[in-house]
């Protein structure tokens, strides 16, 4: 018996598991509709998920549904934008709920996810992207239920970011790595709900950092009342980093608003309360720190908060006579007081007011004190401040843990008083603008981790109500350096408002090298790319700069006595007639660099005013490029280059696929250095009549224009001697070469046997041979050219010449006779032809030892075999 009851026993748990593991394949895909008609019956959004699971092991004895990779996707205004993204979200029910009927709504009693996403936004129309509620204006039926119903007694957040931002208040808040969880019984009207947070919160305000990855927990029980929408802060603990709080009483959700009637302090008024707000990545350890004095911080709100008012709220931090010395650092910050109140008596926002009646400290005998006052902060705000103190930079790392790899140095004074409002700011009424004092630096040393140093020997800006005075400003880095003075037209429209900032500065230096003012990679790298993005011209600038400079180092180039305006505005920067010495010349400079689009371009037109050849297309890149065998050629050049194109993008050099352009050159007291040119050796060796080291250049003009990576010379002439020469054709960036160079030469020129002919000739009918045409075809490349000629066809062509010119010759002698034979006068001394037939015989003769002459060598060389 007792077996029978083991065995029937062992057959029910088996069927028990089976059917555990059975049942959430026959309902997952019940599941799955379930929960897709949840969401598409509630939202007007793209919502997707990857796949949905169910599972009667992980929190058994109740079954967990697992929505895997759900996001949803805003429509328009905010079409594509990702509002919700969930890593994992799960839902966990009683096991009975998965044999309701098909309209029976699924009780939900806990909800948790993990690396979810959350964006809220608002656009510039005040538009939110969360309201994807669907309005369904026709009367719902009410005899239907949702299809999933909450009945949350638990709920938990793992690893969540919060993204909020306002466009029109440009507020920026991002709450990262929250963990949350709540317990409660949501089931009843009124719980007390146990919670319990974890999270780091950044803020920004119109692109001003307040808070960067500041450490929030709270753990609290509220207590909540469902059918008033109230919420009450019962046992509370709060931390801000390490500043503890305490809140008292509630908010409540109305029609109307939110109404909040909250209270809060610090339990203790520890100073080191106070270090406990900033972020540890910046205060270091507080273990050990001993700290003198008080702090303390409370405030409440209560009031309404609706579309046109804020709660009443006041608060207030204070510190006074406190101090703080970290163990081990030599100094202590002393004197420390600290006075500040934010008020709002009548719940409007516009009334806020901030003020900070003082702040004050003491490093050794270096005292600091500034207060402000802001008011009127939505309308127009108006702001009333002053600073004043000295502060020794170096005991600043002796008295505070600041990571820096390399000590500062340095004194900085600060004595400036400033009145003004937004409004004047906005529409440059300098007049409503009250500055006045001066802040100097000096003794300044900064030194970077790769042990690059940048010395500020003195520097003082003045302030007045129409501008910031840049007075002086010299330092010294690397191989440079800097003396600067000037203005800035629109410091606080750039300060407050995004506006341009715009400056007039002049610029000295009797030495400036450009590699320090770049990366170590971008300084060192010519065939590697730097790691960095190309470099952007600020939006925000608009400046004129004057400069002058005795000398300027850039890569292997020394220039001299630079001179001119640069012009920075647009994301543009424009050359205003900047001028240089170098290569035994000068260079003028005119054109722009525009780093608006995301490739850099160039539009530039280059003055060269007898610089020498050699030097310049040997030593810039591009030059060589566009006519490398000018290399070869020693002499001055004057020359005007227009040319455009795109920037290398992380070496903000010409890229010369894209480089086009034109070139007008005149060479001025040239000759030729022919041997160190491959492309000029063999030419000469096809060429034998033509020393090339003796030809002429001098006030030679040449145009050339250049696209497509292809440099095209228009016709050009020369004259080597007596000789005529025609040169045309193009070369690539690549070194390849398609060149044609004629050759008007004459018959003198062409050698031994040519010579031997013209003997022949008297020297009147020698005079009358003309010269003869010759072409070259120069192809290959420059270290590896070709270079065939019409050398032989032009020796043919000569002796045919001199055929023709001896056989009309002895035409008209003949013909000349003839006609002395009719006339009737007889040469009694010599035999003449008298008929037109032994005229015709005498020319056949003449020309027969004529071409006898012209191959006479061939056949006495013949001859001479046999």
């Amino acid at each position: 018996m007792l077996k029978k009851i083991l065995k029937i026993t062992g057959i029910i748990l088996l069927l028990l598991i089976a059917a555990l593991f059975a049942i959430p394949y026959l309902f997952e895909d019940q599941i799955k509709a379930k929960i897709a008609e949840a969401i598409n019956k509630k939202v007007d959004a793209k919502v997707s998920f990857a796949d949905a699971d169910l599972s009667l092991f992980r929190n058994f004895p109740e079954a967990t549904v697992s929505v895997e990779k759900l996001l949803i996707l805003n429509k328009a205004p905010f079409e594509g934008d990702t509002l919700v993204s969930m890593g994992e979200l799960s839902l966990e029910m009683s096991i009975k709920e998965l044999f309701k009927g098909k309209d029976e709504p699924m009780n939900i009693e806990a909800i948790s996810t993990e690396n979810g996403i959350v964006n809220i936004l608002f656009n510039k129309d005040g538009v939110g992207n969360f309201d994807i509620a669907l309005r369904d204006e026709a009367a719902q039926d009410k005899s239907k239920s949702d299809p999933l119903s909450l009945k949350i007694k638990q709920y938990e957040v793992k690893n969540l970011r919060f993204t909020y931002y306002d466009e029109r208040s440009k507020i920026k808040m991002i709450i990262d790595s929250l963990d949350h969880k709540g317990t409660g019984d949501f089931t009843n009207d009124k719980l007390d709900l146990t919670t319990t947070s974890k999270a780091k919160v950044s803020l920004d305000m119109d692109k001003v950092n307040y808070m960067k990855n500041v450490a929030l927990s709270l753990d609290a029980v509220l207590g909540i009342d469902m059918a008033q929408s109230k919420y009450t802060f019962k046992n509370n603990k709060a931390l801000i980093n390490k500043l503890p709080l305490e809140f008292d009483g509630f908010l409540r959700l109305a029609d109307e608003g939110q109404e909040y009637d909250l209270t809060f302090k610090t339990p203790t008024s520890d100073f080191q309360n106070f270090l406990g707000l900033i972020p540890s990545a910046y205060s270091g350890s507080l273990e050990n720190v001993k700290t003198t004095g008080t702090f303390s911080v409370k405030g409440f709100a209560k009031g309404m908060l609706t579309d046109t008012t804020v709660p009443k709220f006041n608060i207030e931090m204070a510190s006074d006579n406190a101090s703080f010395k970290y163990p081990n650092l030599p100094k202590s910050v002393q004197d420390i007081i600290i006075d500040m109140k934010v008020i709002n008596e009548t719940g409007l926002m516009n009334d806020t007011y901030v003020n900070l009646d003082k702040l004050a400290f003491r490093i050794d005998q270096d005292v600091f004190d500034a207060h402000a006052n802001i008011k009127n902060v939505t309308v127009n705000p108006m702001i009333d401040a002053a600073v004043k103190g000295t502060v020794n930079l170096a005991n600043l790392s002796k008295a505070y843990p600041i990571k820096l790899e390399k000590p500062l140095s340095g004194i900085l004074k600060a004595d400036v008083k400033t009145k003004f409002d937004m409004k004047s700011v906005e529409t440059s009424q300098y007049q409503n603008i009250k500055n006045e004092g001066t802040v100097s630096l000096s003794g300044f040393r900064y030194t970077d981790e790769k042990g690059k140093a940048l010395d500020i020997s003195q520097a003082v800006v003045a302030f007045n109500p129409s501008r910031v005075n840049l007075q002086q400003f010299n330092a010294k880095t690397g191989k440079t350096d800097l003396s600067v003075n000037g203005t800035l037209d629109n410091f606080y429209g750039y300060m407050f408002k995004n506006q341009e900032l715009k400056g007039n500065f002049n610029l000295s230096s009797n030495q400036f090298a450009v590699s320090d003012f770049m990366t170590t990679e971008e300084a060192n790298t010519k065939t590697t790319a730097p790691a960095q993005e190309a470099i952007k011209i600020p939006a925000f600038l608009n400046c004129t700069l004057s400069a002058k400079m005795n000398t300027v180092l850039y890569d292997n180039l020394v220039l001299k006595d630079m001179t001119g305006k640069v012009i920075i505005k647009d994301q543009k920067v424009t050359l205003d007639n900047l001028k240089t010495n170098v290569f035994g010349g000068m260079i003028a400079m005119n054109g722009d660099i525009s780093t608006k689009e995301k490739v850099p371009v160039f539009n530039m037109s280059l003055g060269l005013n007898k610089v020498d050849i050699q030097q310049t297309f040997t030593q810039l890149d591009m030059m060589k490029n566009i006519a490398p065998i000018a290399g070869v050629i020693n002499g001055k050049l004057n020359s005007t280059i227009k040319l455009s194109g795109k920037l290398d993008a992380k070496e903000m050099t010409p890229d010369l696929k894209s480089l086009s352009g034109d070139l007008f050159g005149q060479f001025l007291s040239t000759t030729v250095n022919a041997s160190n040119s491959e492309l000029l050796n063999t030419l000469s060796n096809n060429v034998k009549f033509i020393d090339l080291k003796k030809i002429n250049f001098n006030d030679l003009k040449a145009y050339l224009t250049f696209k497509d990576g292809k440099v095209s010379l228009k016709p050009i002439e020369l004259k080597y001697q007596d000789i005529k020469v025609n040169l045309q054709g193009q070369h690539g960036f690549d070194q390849s070469l398609t060149y044609n160079v004629g050759f008007d030469v004459p018959a003198k020129y062409l050698g031994a046997e040519a010579n031997k002919l013209l003997a022949q000739l008297s020297p009147a009918d020698a005079a009358k041979v003309d010269n003869i045409p010759i072409k070259a075809a120069i192809t290959g490349t420059f270290k590896n050219p070709k270079v065939t000629t019409d050398m032989k066809q032009a020796v043919t062509n000569l002796a045919s010449q001199l055929v023709k010119q001896q056989k009309d010759k002895l035409i008209n002698q003949g013909t000349k006779a003839l006609g002395n034979l009719i006339g009737g006068k007889k040469d009694t001394t010599k035999t003449t032809p008298t008929t037109k037939e032994e005229v015709k015989t005498e020319v056949k003769t003449k020309a027969k030892d004529l071409l006898n002459g012209l191959f006479n060598k061939k056949k006495k060389t013949e001859e001479k075999k046999e």
